[in-house]
């Protein structure tokens, strides 16, 4: 049926609350303009989201900048570790298992970044692993077949792991000279990913 009217006839106006046929067509556009914004804001944010590209971001975690909770523990000959006694160097945390895959993929990266900070002599960070629920002996085997004779510190009951709030491993952390956090990864690290940040740290602290 035709729509149009009789000379001199007026349209009626649509009922209140519905749009005509022209109303909708213009908004058509606005409306698919406003989707396309908030699905590019979307994708923006969950690109920004990324806890670490590789790039020396850190991962969030309230404990930033601010004093490192207090970490004891026990090292392999027995005797005690206590972070606190680490002040007046920088301190680069690995929360590590022997059974965890990715902590077994940048365990050479992390040999690589023990043996740069070492040839820097007094101003090098030092490299501790933090173990917890992992088998002291299975631990000892896998050192001696891939290396490495950094301090490695048995979190037996936890309580670092609790304190740092970590979960899943590996994840890394960095304290400053004065017990300050200042740098967090929750995936694994490269050599030269893990210079680039405590250099950088050690610059900006002059």
């Amino acid at each position: 049926m035709s729509d149009d009217l009789p000379t001199g006839v007026e349209r009626p106006p649509s009922p209140p609350g519905r749009p005509s046929r022209s109303s909708g067509r213009r908004l058509a556009p606005i409306i698919a303009l406003v989707v396309a914004v908030v699905c590019a804001g979307l994708f923006v944010l969950l690109a920004g989201a990324e806890v670490d590209d590789g790039g020396g971001e850190s991962a969030e975690t309230p404990l930033m900048a601010r004093p490192a909770p207090e970490a004891v523990g026990e090292l392999e000959d027995g005797a005690v570790f206590d972070l606190g006694r680490r002040r007046g160097s920088w301190v680069v945390l690995n929360f590590f298992d022997s059974n965890c895959v990715p902590c077994v993929q940048e365990h050479p990266d992390l040999l690589g970044f023990d043996e740069t900070q070492r040839a820097l002599g007094p101003i090098g960070a030092e490299l501790i692993t933090v173990v917890y629920g992992d088998d002291p002996e299975g631990v000892g085997r896998f050192f001696d077949r891939n290396g490495g004779d950094w301090p490695v510190v048995y979190d037996e009951d936890g309580a670092i792991s609790a304190a740092f709030g970590v979960n899943l491993v590996p994840e890394t952390w960095i304290i400053d000279p004065d017990g300050v956090i200042q740098w967090r990864t929750i995936s694994t690290v490269t050599t030269d990913q893990l210079n680039q940040v405590v250099n950088g740290l050690r610059t900006m602290r002059g």
